[in-house]
């Protein structure tokens, strides 16, 4: 028995690999009689909740991350529901860079809220960034299914929880941003092309250009080039096609509408950006490694392993390759380009957030596979340690991820929170003038502002680009062109408050420099609510990006995010006081 034993019991021994739900003889004991693939995989609950309960945690803690947040469109939001709000110059009916189709989207639930809720804006608010955690939630749980029903239910739970704990994802998901929207028309459209649903999976890529995020096309590009090929071409292509025009034909009629003349803001953006026309380097330019440490910090680890994906798949094709590899393809594409531009933000990596998770569990999940040819008994010793291995990294990655996220709220979570303070100093009178100087960036918009605040007024501290001008209702609204614009972020000399002593309400971040501060002179303002803001410039890189227990109070530097009131000049104001 020995020898020929031996080798008629070692394929036995290696069975349980094969059989780890890639193999043929795994998809044909899944499939059904009439031939279509059995729903063995995750049910949809599962993930719909988890990722419904943490979205919901993000919609109420996010941060807002980028001022193109507020400006570009929640302030124009603002002034659809409640004709006021700013106005920046993409908005300018002669430049007509933004989308009013992307805000009118969300309209669809502001409007709503804004009728029940009242005078009580924040709650039109928070029901706008429940409306995109809702989003996020049903694209995200429709990929862990599809990944669970192609893979199995291990690869596809590593991915559930990268998406519910990375912190890139817990950021992204509920921000009010294009590239958002592109990252939940990346998740569903990577979903359905490994379901097969190839003409819905263009469709919906479709959708995610012309509605999200025109540039976001190459992100898409693999996954519709393989739909075009694998399913039926006229269905497939006719399917994007007619999805494309029949958004742009609603964007033309939207931007027409709005901006009062003939114009198509999905061209004008790409003119801007891409034909020569504009100069979006004035906005801030990076070194070519941005991307690499904004990638690291959202996703640790993950995003190393991610990077590594295509090793991995490369070497395990049966696994993997090609679909999978497709999927995750848009992550060294995007990532190349990108690097490329002289100007990066964040926010413009969001469209490729969920498939850093798919790519990063792949890699953690074929950990045994390393070791499968040479070491193929599960008696192996190698086999057996890269088996421990999956949840402890999935583990360590987790838990970093969850340090950062919790670093970045308690650290930065002030100015959201201070705006809210607004809301209990009615006492300041109606008609009050809230004014906000270096702090302009992080104004969390006039949806947080009560209606007792009659305008929001920028004062001189140094900056000396162009900010939002209020819409103007005389010149037009949203069909004005105002000469106080222009693209070169060049300042106006109508864009500050000359006269502060009109401030009734201050706005102010006290990092106790050696410079004064407004609100250290206690006899013109007093302190209605202040709260730590962390010192980015003098704390230590490791402990302001991730919060390690019992150090990161002590190791970081605050200072105080402050709500200031003038105090009362008028002896009658002082002896009602």
């Amino acid at each position: 028995m020995s020898l020929s034993s031996a080798r008629q019991r070692r394929p036995t021994a290696a069975s349980p690999l094969a059989d780890d739900g890639y193999s043929k003889e795994a998809k044909d004991r899944r499939r059904r009689p009439d031939g279509e693939e059995a729903e063995e995989g995750i049910r949809w609950f599962l993930p719909f909740l988890a990722l419904g309960l943490l979205r919901h945690m993000s919609a109420n803690s996010n941060l807002i991350h980028d001022c193109d947040e507020v400006f570009n469109y929640w302030e124009p939001l603002h002034f659809l529901l409640y004709r006021s709000g700013f106005q920046t110059w993409e908005y300018s009916s002669d430049h007509a860079l933004r989308s009013y189709l992307y805000l009118l989207i969300h309209g669809i639930v502001a409007g709503p809220a804004s009728i029940f809720g009242g005078e009580h804006k924040v709650r039109v608010f928070y029901s706008v960034r429940f409306f995109l955690g809702l989003l996020s939630t049903i694209t995200e749980t429709v990929l862990v299914v599809a990944l669970s029903r192609r893979y199995g239910k291990r690869l596809a739970c590593y991915v559930l929880a990268m998406l519910c704990l990375t912190s890139g994802c817990f950021f992204a998901s509920t921000s009010f941003l294009p590239s958002s929207f592109s990252m939940y028309a990346v998740t569903l459209s990577s979903a359905l092309f490994l379901l097969e649903k190839y003409a819905s999976a263009v469709s919906v890529a479709a959708a995610g250009v012309i509605l999200g995020w025109p540039f976001s096309i190459l992100v898409f590009l693999p996954v519709t080039v393989y739909s075009l090929m694998r399913g039926p071409f006229k269905r497939v292509f006719l399917s994007g096609f007619l999805t494309s025009l029949c958004l742009l034909v609603l964007s033309f009629v939207a931007d027409y509408y709005y901006y009062g003349r003939w114009t198509s803001s999905v061209f004008n953006l790409l003119k801007y950006n891409v034909l020569g026309g504009g100069e979006s380097h004035l906005y801030g330019t990076e070194g070519a490694t941005f991307y690499l440490r904004n990638g690291f910090n959202n996703f640790n680890f993950a995003f190393v392993l991610a990077l590594l994906f295509v090793g991995v798949a490369l070497s395990a094709r049966k696994k993997f390759a090609p679909d999978l590899l497709i999927v995750v393809s848009p992550v060294y594409i995007w990532l190349a380009f990108m690097s490329m531009q002289a100007h990066k933000e964040e926010r413009f990596l969001y469209p490729i957030y969920t498939l850093i998770c798919v790519a990063a569990a792949s890699v953690i999940d074929s950990f045994p596979d390393f070791f499968h040819d040479k070491y193929a008994s599960e008696q192996s010793i190698f086999f057996k340690v890269a088996k421990v291995l999956r949840p402890l990294i999935l583990g360590f990655i987790l838990c970093t991820s969850h340090s950062r996220t919790f670093s970045m709220l308690n650290g930065y979570g002030a100015p959201l929170q201070i705006y809210e303070h607004l809301e209990y100093h009615e006492d300041t009178g109606p008609g009050s003038i809230l004014c906000v100087g270096s702090e302009w960036h992080r104004y969390p918009s006039s949806f947080l502002v009560p209606s007792y605040i009659s305008e929001v007024r920028w004062i001189d501290d140094g900056f000396r680009g162009l900010l939002p001008f209020p819409f103007n209702e005389t010149l037009g609204g949203t069909t004005a062109a105002p000469y106080y614009f222009n693209d070169k972020n060049k300042a106006s000399d109508k864009q500050y408050l000359k006269d502060i002593g009109a401030c009734n309400l201050l706005m102010e971040l006290d990092l106790r420099r050696a410079y004064p501060s407004r609100g250290n002179d206690l006899s013109t303002w007093e302190t209605l609510a202040a709260l730590p803001f962390l010192d980015r410039e003098l704390s230590p890189a490791l402990y302001r990006s991730f919060f390690i227990p019992y150090q990161w109070q002590h190791k970081n530097i605050f200072g105080l995010y402050k709500l200031l009131r003038r105090q009362p000049t008028d002896p009658e104001q002082l002896k009602s006081d």
